[in-house]
C-alpha cells in the first residue's frame, strides 16, 4: 500500500521525521517495505529565461542560446531542442546538477562552442503531464507560469515527497487506503484524525429511483448496491491537485469522472463505477452471477474471461446493463469506445457503490484482499458520500446530483 506523506498530512498533523514515522508504524505491526524519496536526486536544476537563440556556427542541427539564470548570471547553452523560443522559461541543469535518474550534468563543449548546462525535459525531472502540463511533451519543458529566475525547480513544482510502501497483512484490509493508514498514524502519534468533509447538496425534487431500476439477483454475494443519478456533467481534464495525488500512487489521470472515482478508491478503499446513463439499456441495472466463459473488457481495454464450473457457481459477480458491465472491484467509466477520453462532452451518468463479499473471481482479478473490508463494512457508505461531496467532485464539473 503506497501512502504519500503529503497525503497523510491531510488527515493527521505529522510532526516527526519520515524515518521516525517509519519506526513508529513498525512498532504497531506495519512494515514499511520501502521509503521512496521523490525528487531526492534532483539538484541544481533552476528556472531560466531564454534571451537569445542563434544557429551554431559549426553544426546545422544545434543552436546556441543565451539565458538568464537569475543569481547564477548570464549563461550559454548549446542545444538541439526544436520546441524552444526566445522569452521561454525553462528548467536548466547547471554545472554539477543531478537529474531525477541520478545522472550528473557538467559544463562541456559541443563542436567548438562552450555549453554551461543543459535544458531539461519533463522526463529528466521524473514528471509527466499529471504533475505539470507539458511535462510529457517530446522536447524541453516550457513553463506556462511565471517563476523567479534561478529558483529550484523541485521547490516551485512541489516535487519533494516521501512515499511509504507499507506491507499490509491479510487481517488488516481496512488499511488498504490512505485514510486507513492515516488512522494508524494518528494512533501511534497520539494525534486526532481529521476526517474528510462528507457534506454535499442534492436536488431533492428528483429521486434516482425515478430514473433507474436496480435488480439484485445475487444478494448473498452483493448484500448492498447503492447509486446516484447525475445530470449535465461535462467531461474535462482533472485539476492538477487531483492528477498529482493519483500520480503519487502510480495512477494515470484520464478525465474528471474517472479520476474522482480512482481518488476515492485510493482515499477510502472503496471501488466505484460510473456508467454513461445513455448506455444503460432499459434504464435498468442487474446484479447477477457471472456466466461461464463470459467476457468483460475493462477500462484499459484488457479482456477477462470468467472461468466457472457447476461446483463453483459463486466464482464471480457482474453488474449488467445494455452496454456497460462492471465486475467486482474494477473501477470503470463506460462510454462508447474511444469516447472514453473525449473532453467537453456533456453527459448524464449513474454512479454506483456496492458491498461485494469475497468471491473466487476476486482472486482472479487480484482484488479480493483489498476490497474484502468486512471489518469496516459499515463505512462503505463513506466512500459513496465522499464521491459526491461538493469540494471533491462538483468543483470539477458543472453537474447536479439527484
Amino acid at each position: 500500500m503506497k501512502a504519500p506523506l503529503s497525503w497523510l498530512k491531510d488527515y493527521v498533523d505529522i510532526d516527526c521525521s519520515p524515518e521516525e514515522l517509519q519506526s513508529k508504524l513498525f512498532s504497531c505491526g506495519f512494515e514499511v517495505e520501502e521509503m521512496i524519496y521523490v525528487a531526492k536526486n534532483i539538484e541544481k536544476i533552476v528556472v531560466c529565461q531564454i534571451n537569445k537563440i542563434e544557429k551554431h556556427p559549426n553544426a546545422d542541427k544545434l543552436n546556441v542560446c543565451q539565458i538568464n539564470a537569475g543569481p547564477y548570471g548570464e549563461l550559454q547553452i548549446v542545444t538541439s531542442a526544436k520546441n524552444i523560443s526566445e522569452g521561454d522559461l525553462v528548467p536548466v541543469a547547471l554545472d554539477g546538477a543531478t537529474l531525477a535518474d541520478g545522472n550528473r550534468i557538467f559544463n562541456g563543449e559541443l563542436r567548438g562552442v562552450k555549453s554551461y548546462g543543459m535544458f531539461c525535459s519533463g522526463e529528466e525531472l521524473g514528471i509527466t503531464d499529471d504533475v505539470y502540463e507539458g511535462a510529457s511533451t517530446h522536447g524541453i519543458l516550457i513553463f506556462n507560469e511565471e517563476y523567479p529566475l534561478g529558483a529550484e525547480v523541485k521547490e516551485i513544482l512541489d516535487l519533494e515527497d516521501v512515499i511509504f510502501d507499507i506491507g499490509v497483512t491479510a487481517n488488516r484490509p481496512d488499511c488498504q487506503s490512505i485514510l486507513g493508514i492515516a488512522r494508524e498514524v494518528a494512533s501511534v502519534l497520539n494525534k486526532p484524525l481529521k476526517m474528510p468533509n462528507l457534506t454535499y447538496k442534492a436536488n431533492t425534487n428528483l429521486s434516482t429511483k425515478d430514473k433507474l431500476v436496480v435488480e439484485n439477483l445475487a444478494t448473498d454475494l452483493c448484500p448492498r448496491y447503492i447509486g446516484h443519478y447525475v445530470s449535465d456533467i461535462k467531461i474535462e481534464k482533472s485539476p492538477k491537485w487531483l492528477t498529482r495525488r493519483l500520480h503519487s500512487v502510480g495512477i494515470r489521470g484520464i478525465n474528471n469522472i474517472v479520476d474522482i472515482t480512482n481518488f476515492v478508491l485510493t482515499e477510502l478503499g472503496q471501488p466505484m463505477h460510473a456508467f454513461d446513463y445513455s448506455n444503460i439499456g432499459g434504464n435498468k441495472i442487474v446484479i447477477r452471477r457471472a456466466e461461464n466463459g463470459e467476457k468483460i473488457t475493462t477500462l484499459d481495454n484488457k479482456e477477462f474471461v470468467s472461468k466457472l464450473c457447476e461446483k463453483a457457481i459463486e466464482d464471480g459477480i457482474v453488474v449488467e446493463s445494455k452496454h456497460s458491465d462492471a465486475d467486482s472491484g474494477v473501477s470503470c467509466f463506460y462510454l462508447n469506445g474511444d469516447d472514453i477520453n473525449s473532453h467537453k462532452r456533456v453527459i448524464r451518468f449513474f454512479l454506483d457503490n456496492n458491498l461485494i463479499k469475497k468471491t473466487k473471481a476476486g482472486k482472479f482479478y487480484n482484488i479480493s484482499f483489498k476490497y474484502d473490508n468486512q471489518t469496516r463494512a459499515g463505512e462503505y457508505g463513506e466512500g459513496f458520500v465522499a464521491e459526491i461531496k461538493l469540494d471533491n467532485f462538483l468543483d470539477l464539473t458543472t453537474g447536479e446530483w439527484k
